[in-house]
């Protein structure tokens, strides 16, 4: 398969392979160059983790939450 290089040098991964790989925007990559003309390009899966601080930055001020009246559920 054929790809170009944009004139900001950057290189498109064609939308076959990335829904082949599961390749999101934004994951990242290694890439080696093997020799003159050859490279190596490895897709680095991103951590299990990844986007739980965002989360948690995200998550309402403290003082959100108020308890709703209902039954106890100790006589269950």
């Amino acid at each position: 398969m054929t790809t170009i290089i944009s004139s900001k040098g950057q290189l498109v991964l064609p939308s076959e392979f990335r829904q082949m790989d599961g390749v999101q925007a934004g994951e990242t990559f290694e890439i080696e160059r093997l020799e003159a003309g050859q490279y190596l390009l490895k897709h680095q899966k991103p951590a299990a983790n990844q986007g739980v601080v965002n989360w948690l930055v995200e998550c309402p001020d403290k003082g959100w939450f108020e308890p709703i009246p209902s039954e106890s559920t100790d006589t269950l």
